[in-house]
């Protein structure tokens, strides 16, 4: 039986894929590697960059290994490492994924000058005062007034969705997406739960909390039950 390569290299339209064997030795890995980077030295010097990807599967690389691989592969004038891809994750990362879809609840007013940040989603009971400030990584809820700032998805997730009882903010925010108060205010005193999001033209829209649900279908984490 032939033995499987630990060093598997496919043309993309992007580039190049190193598809690495996850049970062999990282010795033998580097042995193959080089091998094959030398099959590869007949390129041009001159030709344009190539775009090399590396998938380790469920091999974990140090930070020193990456760096290894990444200088044995950039040796090659045409090639650049554009990304490692593994199935493992550290602990930090893991940590990390956690405390984004944890929900943080907190019972305050946000001052003028204050700042509420949180890792995850925020759910505050309260107001957020003009001059105030609250951050989340991912949505935020308040039941309350937002008179202030509020910015959802601060680690990049454009999917976040910021909702309030009474929603006159200073300023919204989302991802990198920023906006102002709506122009509008009922003449009646009666006020309707809002949300804001981001549409597919990349802007923050504000729309009646009813439509959320159409809007972020996948924001519900409930399971079972009937």
């Amino acid at each position: 039986m032939k033995n499987r390569q630990n060093v598997m290299i496919k043309g993309t339209k992007n580039g190049l894929s190193l598809q690495l064997n996850d049970t062999c030795s990282y010795e033998s890995l580097l042995q193959e590697l080089d091998q094959k980077l030398v099959d590869l030295q007949g390129r041009e010097n001159d030709s344009p960059l190539i775009s090399v990807r590396i998938q380790a599967g469920n091999r974990f690389l140090t930070e020193e290994q990456q760096e290894e691989l990444k200088e044995r592969i950039c040796y090659q004038k045409n090639l650049v490492v554009e990304e490692i891809v593994s199935n493992v994750l550290t602990k930090e990362e893991s940590q990390r994924i956690i405390d984004e879809q944890f929900i943080t609840s907190v019972t305050t007013i946000v001052r003028s000058g204050q700042v509420l940040e949180v890792p995850g989603d925020l759910l505050l009971v309260g107001d957020v005062n003009p001059g105030g400030t609250v951050r989340a990584g991912g949505n935020i809820f308040i039941m309350g007034a937002l008179k202030g700032i509020a910015h959802a998805g601060f680690s990049g997730k454009k999917e976040a969705v910021i909702v309030a009882s009474f929603m006159t903010p200073s300023q919204l925010r989302i991802s990198e997406c920023i906006t102002r108060a709506p122009d509008y205010h009922d003449q009646d005193g009666h006020h309707q739960m809002e949300c804001a999001y981001i549409d597919d033209s990349q802007q923050i829209m504000i729309d009646r909390l009813q439509n959320l649900k159409h809007i972020r279908p996948n924001i519900t984490r409930f399971k079972g039950g009937r």
